[in-house]
């Protein structure tokens, strides 16, 4: 058992070493048990220009797997492109690999995700003069929202790979059998960028949602796919405001501002009437002083 666990963590320590060194700091993770299928789900619609699709997939917790729904998020600079994460067998561990942007679509184990995302490479879009062009072949996008569109739908459905329509990891006994071809294999070279901070919120999110792991879903989450980054679940408290009816921001953040909004307009309040007490009695003091100084000038000492 001693050397079994001392050959994974050798594994895992060569996995790390040869991740290129232009790439940020992922965290890797290792499970004894094969992520769940893929769900089936439908693409809402891109909410707007230049935003683009991140398919949604499993990922490992102290509870256990829980799904990340897929989602629309903005790039975090013009030009790059989302490689999703995916699990790969090696060991006789499941090893996860965190997701990436980039110039270019490396390799994601060959794992069919949809919408784009068929196994190898990005076939949903690509830039094109600082905008992004989307093919509706593949792509959920509402033309009154989102203008720059085409369909290309000979690049659907071309890879032999597309045969494990619901396997979420590669390698291993049931896993998708795909080596990275030379191209994944640059662009696994290329610098990266790490997930965005809006897509981390989703992540952790996605984390504390019972709905979503599956214990409680059996493969079925509550949320499988969205237009916008999930935030982080609010009490029903929180979400209401002192007249008892439900904020209509439904934000904690906001919640959060307007609160400290509020605190510091009470703190200004308080303190102009202060303020104003202190005038007040100053006022108070100098008409005292007045009707004093008429009452000597009426009635003199000594009369």
């Amino acid at each position: 058992m001693k050397l079994s666990r001392f050959f994974r963590i050798l594994l895992l320590a060569v996995v790390i070493g040869v991740v290129p060194a232009s790439s940020y700091a992922a965290v890797f993770v290792s499970v004894g048990i094969a992520p769940p299928a893929l769900p089936v789900y439908t693409q809402p619609p891109c909410p707007q220009p230049g935003y683009l699709w991140t398919p949604g997939y499993w990922r490992y917790g102290p509870a256990g797997y829980y799904w990340v729904p897929g989602v629309w998020v903005a790039p975090p600079a013009v030009g790059m492109l989302w490689t999703p994460p995916y699990w790969g067998f090696m060991g006789g561990v499941y090893v996860f690999h965190e997701g990436y942007w980039g110039p270019h679509v490396g390799y994601y184990g060959g794992i069919n995700y949809g919408f784009g995302y068929m196994g190898v490479g990005f076939v949903g879009g690509y830039w094109h003069g600082g905008a992004f062009a989307y093919n509706r072949a593949v792509m959920n996008v509402n033309t009154t929202v989102v203008h720059n569109t085409y369909i290309n739908r000979t690049v659907v459905n071309k890879t032999t790979i597309n045969n494990y329509h619901h396997v979420a990891y590669s390698g291993g006994p049931g896993g998708i059998q795909h080596q990275p071809t030379p191209q994944e294999q640059a662009a696994m070279n290329q610098s990266h960028v790490a997930p965005t901070a809006a897509q981390t919120q989703h992540v952790q999110a996605a984390a504390q949602s019972p709905q979503q792991r599956f214990s409680a879903n059996h493969g079925q989450p509550a949320a499988t796919a969205m237009a916008r980054p999930m935030t982080a679940p609010t009490t029903h408290a929180a979400a209401m405001n002192p007249s008892g009816q439900a904020n209509r921001s439904g934000s904690t953040r906001n919640g959060s501002s307007m609160n400290r909004s509020n605190q510091q307009n009470g703190y200004r309040s308080q303190g102009f009437n202060r303020q104003r007490s202190s005038f007040s009695q100053q006022r108070y003091r100098a008409r005292a002083q007045r009707r004093a100084q008429r009452w000597n000038n009426n009635h003199p000492r000594g009369r």
